[in-house]
């Protein structure tokens, strides 16, 4: 069993996005994901999530929200747990955040991959898992806390249950 967390930092319509392209056999190799990571012993979901976000873009969180729980089965692979946060940009960001541009916000190194801001209408056209795709949808629509189990077979999505009920969006 794995547990994990996932986070979506929000600035001016943007979420921060990672492109998965630096990390040896990695499952995400080539998506767009948000930042996040593998829980350190005895981590709460916070220091977790804290922790990974820190680690991935420098930046250290001071508000987040815990949106979701989400199930991932997939064959040959050990289950993952993981808590979904949206997070708003930090104020340690500083004023090179005061712009409307993306273009003039400051982009992170990050050892996994690149870091984008990316418009939230505009990732639908990314490479995402398909499941991604439904829990970001479901974060822009809800308010609500959600649980979302995923099951796949290699890249493609078998089956999705909402809140215990099946999604027929599969």
């Amino acid at each position: 069993m794995l547990i994990t967390t996932l986070c979506y930092i929000e600035h001016k319509n943007h979420y921060l996005m990672l492109h998965r392209t630096k990390k040896a056999h990695d499952i995400n190799e080539g998506k767009w994901i948000g930042v996040g990571g593998k829980f350190a012993d005895r981590e709460s979901p916070e220091e977790c999530l804290v922790r990974e976000v820190f680690e991935e873009t420098g930046y250290s969180l001071k508000s987040w929200r815990f949106r979701a729980f989400i199930t991932f089965l997939q064959e040959n692979y050990e289950t993952e747990y993981m808590c979904l946060y949206t997070a708003d940009l930090p104020d340690s960001a500083g004023p090179a955040f005061a712009s409307d541009d993306p273009a003039d916000w400051p982009v992170p190194d990050c050892d996994e991959g690149e870091l984008a801001w990316i418009r939230k209408d505009r990732i639908g056209s990314l490479r995402l898992w398909p499941g991604d795709r439904i829990f970001l949808r479901l974060l822009r629509e809800r308010e609500e806390f959600f649980s979302l189990k995923l099951l796949y077979s290699g890249d493609d999505l078998l089956e999705a249950v909402l809140d215990g009920a099946p999604l027929q969006t599969v």
